[in-house]
């Protein structure tokens, strides 16, 4: 057995809140209480040490797809997020034939039994055609209840989250269906009302999909589903910080509506993300990436991202103002809770995973911890 490490003399970010010149121990794959006498100390003064990120959304990254890719690529991704801080991540599909996306989920359900991912997100096909987005129009279809089972029947368990327009025909029953079956029904890709939103939130429903983006604007007679979801408390509203998908202000609000306790930072992440400007595929549809900006080709609207948690991070402390404690709520406890995995991960607590992240001063990252293993190490430069 490899000695015990001790982490020690960094601003260590606990559930609690920020400790100066604090320390984590870690013991073989998990965050221990004591450290042996024989443990390594590693010295983290003027650093961070926060908790792993966890990605609920994300679609790719490294030149690879999680939405259409081999086993071999959905691996390439997940190594190329953990060296940007995600020590846990969601494989999001996006809208295909159904069939493939079975297939699909067959493949990601391996690698969710392995552990190289925490389960799978389905984004379409059950959305609308109003608010499609980088979404195949000719590929969507109505939530089928049926066909909402099909889906989660070839995950084999591992499905974690359905993005549906729950204001189209079976869109409710669908809802209900996923909560039977524990798994999260987001509202997105949405052309809902603000009453149609509440009835999916009584539904069921627990997650808005990139709040604001790909749903109808927030409007002082039609409010939409923007205010539902921001005000109800049962609902964790995604948040894309890349300054393209949000505007500054559009954060600090949902932050001041829904508080830090109901925000998860995603990345809506595409092949691109840590790989760089090209063409890509994002299912059938064509992707030009420029200035780490992705569009479709066709039309124009935006495709994904190419974020990394780690820029989320900054973004959200150096641009956005934000505590760094809030900061952390939303990048990690928040979305380990949903996933009901925030018993072993999400936070720095003895006996959870040793997942997690080493930030400089200025919250530029430098280290990356999973399960008592540097992906990257501080000590290396």
């Amino acid at each position: 057995m490899a000695p015990s490490k001790v982490l020690a003399g960094a601003r260590v970010v606990l559930p609690t809140g920020t400790v100066d010149d604090g320390r984590v121990i870690v013991d073989g794959t998990r965050i221990a209480s004591a450290a042996s006498p024989d443990a390594e100390v590693v010295d983290l003064s003027g650093h961070w040490v926060v908790p792993g990120f966890v990605d609920l959304h994300n679609h790719g990254g490294g030149g690879a797809s999680f939405a259409g890719g081999t086993a071999e690529d959905v691996l390439k991704g997940v190594a190329t997020h953990r060296r940007h801080g995600t020590t846990t991540v969601v494989a999001s599909a996006v809208t295909g034939d159904l069939d493939f996306l079975a297939r699909h989920a067959g493949m990601l359900a391996e690698l969710a039994q392995q552990g190289d991912i925490a389960g799978i997100h389905f984004e379409g096909p059950f959305i609308s055609p109003c608010r499609k987005g980088a979404h195949d129009e000719q590929l969507l279809r109505d939530p089928d209840p049926a066909e909402v089972r099909k889906l989660i029947d070839a995950a084999h368990g591992h499905a974690k989250m359905m993005t549906l327009a729950t204001e189209l025909p079976g869109g409710l029953d669908s809802v209900r269906l996923l909560a039977e079956h524990g798994v999260i029904a987001a509202v997105g890709h949405t052309d809902a009302t603000y009453e149609q939103t509440l009835l999916a939130i009584d539904a069921g429903a627990t997650v808005a999909t990139h709040l604001f983006n790909a749903m109808p604007p927030l409007g002082h007679r039609a409010p939409g589903p923007i205010a539902a979801l921001l005000e109800d408390e049962r609902i964790t509203v995604e948040l894309i910080n890349d300054g393209t998908h949000l505007h500054p202000a559009a954060l600090q609000l949902a932050f001041h509506h829904a508080g830090a306790a109901r925000v998860a930072f995603v990345t809506d992440a595409m092949d691109a993300a840590g790989f760089g400007d090209g063409r890509y595929l994002l299912g059938p549809l064509e992707v030009e990436v420029a200035d780490g900006v992705a569009r479709l080709v066709e039309g124009g609207s935006i495709a994904g991202s190419t974020l990394t948690q780690d820029r989320a991070f900054k973004r959200a402390v150096t641009v956005d103002g934000l505590p760094v404690e809030d900061v952390v709520a939303a990048i990690s406890a928040n979305p380990a809770r949903l996933l009901g995995m925030d018993d072993r991960i999400g936070s720095l607590e003895p006996g959870k995973d040793a997942d997690l992240v080493v930030l400089d001063a200025a919250f530029d990252l430098v280290g990356v911890m999973r399960r008592g293993e540097w992906a990257v190490d501080p000590q290396l430069g």
